[in-house]
């Protein structure tokens, strides 16, 4: 991890707000000299001190395997990105560069029996899906539920250490991030919006 001055973000709030904020991450861990892992949405709580992020996944995937295998795994939050032209700054020889949020999480994965694994579905649906509406937890037919959720396994990922850079142009003067703002805003690329939002959050 690019662990910089002045772009390390260590205001634990902060950072579990955007990891909840971006919703899905990579989760990867190593077996021998091979590394699998897979993109999964997570879920985001605090029990007193402990972090713990929590999902499901297919069984026997080759990630499933290497989690079983090394519980030990590595959680990435990655946000959008965008170019930051040299031109933009008030000096322009110098490297252009990206800007982005980075936050990664180690922990140890911990895998739920069949009726916890229920509970978490029940969980993260009504979480995201409005549970009177016709695709509420509810509305799922049980013999659906039951066949389904025999190919999947619930679990929890006790977070033991997390990091974060937030690399939002702090090194440059406000003048210059505020230039940086209105060019992301007239450019629009994909990316650029939220760049240039979570960049008038910093200066705010």
């Amino acid at each position: 991890m690019y662990k910089v001055h002045p772009f390390v973000e260590n205001n634990e709030a902060l950072i579990l707000s955007i990891a909840d904020e971006i919703g899905i991450a990579f989760v990867g861990a190593s077996i021998g000299t091979n590394i699998a892992g897979t993109h999964l949405p997570l879920s985001i709580k605090k029990q007193a001190d402990q972090i713990i992020f929590s999902g499901h996944l297919m069984k026997q995937t080759d990630h499933h395997k290497a989690f079983e295998n090394t519980p030990e795994v590595l959680v990435v939050y990655s946000s959008p990105s965008a170019v930051i032209d040299a031109n933009w700054y008030a000096s322009p020889s110098q490297a252009s560069t990206i800007n982005y949020i980075a936050i990664h999480a180690k922990g140890t994965i911990h895998f739920k029996d069949e009726a916890g694994t229920y509970e978490a579905i029940k969980a993260i649906t009504n979480q995201h899906i409005n549970s009177n509406s016709n695709a509420g937890f509810e509305q799922i037919p049980t013999s659906y539920l039951q066949q389904h959720v025999k190919a999947i396994v619930a679990f929890e990922i006790e977070v033991k250490q997390i990091d974060a850079v937030f690399k939002l142009s702090q090194n440059k003067t406000l003048a210059e991030q505020q230039n940086i703002i209105q060019q992301l805003k007239l450019r629009n690329h994909l990316g650029d919006a939220y760049i240039a939002q979570k960049m008038e959050t910093l200066i705010q």
